[in-house]
């Protein structure tokens, strides 16, 4: 893999101002396990959504005095100093790609539309405005840098900060990882889905049951290492690999049986992974899996296709096409609302990724 042609080592100072909103997405095929730094051990593929979304609005002041970009973040319009961290992390793997970076101070804020750190890829919506602007900033510098090497690149440092944020730049359909079924996919960046997208899953609706709003017990991070002596390993990467390329054929066929047979199944296979590394863990709760079975008998009830994925977390995802909304609404507020903390869900839907503000 070549990654030099991400590099931009210009050394120019300005002052420059950007926003951008980045959406969280919804992984279909579920990414865990990494090799390298931020590599996907099997690719994936995501929606990416409306309404669950980070909007990061960055200053840059020349500050040619310093080695390191130092920086500012706030959070919600609270300053966080707890975030450095990852934000250090972020800007030590994304400075051999954007040296000029050394000579500025950044003033960063961020504001969440949902539940940070809940299991909704927080990170992903996070790392992905983040990318957008400090890719933005270099267009500055760089004005030959075409739309679709853009958003690459985008893409590109999004992962270094969070695996998925690969796939929070483009939309509806993104995929993220080498596979031998997908042209031009690549473990560096993520690209969009070939067209002949169904009409179906271009309006699909994702209503995110809100189980628990609390921070994980067990980050993502420490999830991905788990994997790398996990018993299971080598059939889950091959599993992810056989439902990237037949989720690829429903997508374009609108074949939504087959679609709800796989989703569902990567997301319990995400989550048996999970209880079978060691150590084990388990990010479910029962509220969960009581929300599971009450989808799975309205379904069979009412042959209303409605499904179900779970991301790294007690939530629950409620997949479904967008003329089924007024009745699964209506049995959301019937029989799952007292489920949810605090009686609260997201309404959300397929969107079309990151937007300049």
């Amino acid at each position: 893999m070549n990654t030099d042609s991400f590099v931009f080592s210009k050394r120019l100072i300005k002052n420059f101002h950007t926003v951008w909103r980045a959406p969280s997405n919804i992984a279909l095929v579920k990414y865990w396990g990494k090799y390298g730094v931020q590599l996907p051990k099997n690719p994936s593929i995501s929606f990416t959504l409306s309404n669950c979304v980070t909007t990061t609005e960055v200053s840059f002041f020349p500050n040619d005095k310093k080695k390191y970009p130092t920086f500012e973040f706030y959070f919600n319009k609270k300053e966080r100093p707890d975030f450095h961290p990852k934000i250090n992390q972020f800007f030590d793997y994304i400075l051999p790609y954007f040296p000029i970076l050394k000579d500025h101070h950044l003033v960063i804020s961020s504001i969440n539309s949902f539940p940070h750190s809940s299991g909704i890829a927080s990170s992903a919506s996070a790392m992905a405005a983040l990318a957008l602007c400090v890719v933005d900033f270099e267009k500055q510098f760089h004005p030959e840098l075409g739309e679709q090497d853009f958003f690459k690149k985008a893409s590109f440092l999004a992962r270094l900060g969070s695996g998925s944020a690969a796939r929070s730049i483009k939309g509806p359909l993104t995929l993220w990882g080498k596979s031998p079924a997908f042209q031009n996919s690549s473990d560096l960046y993520a690209i969009p889905f070939e067209s002949g997208i169904h009409p179906v899953f271009k309006s699909y609706c994702d209503t995110v049951l809100i189980v628990d709003r609390g921070k994980k017990k067990v980050s993502s991070s420490v999830g991905h290492q788990l994997m790398q002596d996990h018993p299971f390993a080598v059939n889950r990467f091959d599993q992810a690999h056989k439902n990237c390329e037949l989720l690829k054929s429903v997508l374009k066929t609108g074949d939504i049986e087959h679609f709800i047979e796989i989703t569902e199944s990567e997301a319990l296979s995400l989550h048996s992974m999970m209880m079978t590394s060691r150590p084990r863990y388990i990010l479910m709760q029962p509220n969960t899996l009581s929300i599971i079975n009450k989808v799975w008998e309205y379904r069979v009830q009412t042959k209303i296709p409605i499904s179900f994925t779970l991301d790294a977390g007690a939530n629950v995802h409620l997949l479904y096409p967008v003329n089924e909304s007024d009745k699964v609404i209506t049995f959301i507020k019937s029989n799952l609302l007292h489920y949810c903390q605090s009686g609260q869900f997201i309404e959300d839907q397929v969107g079309e990724g990151a937007k300049k503000m």
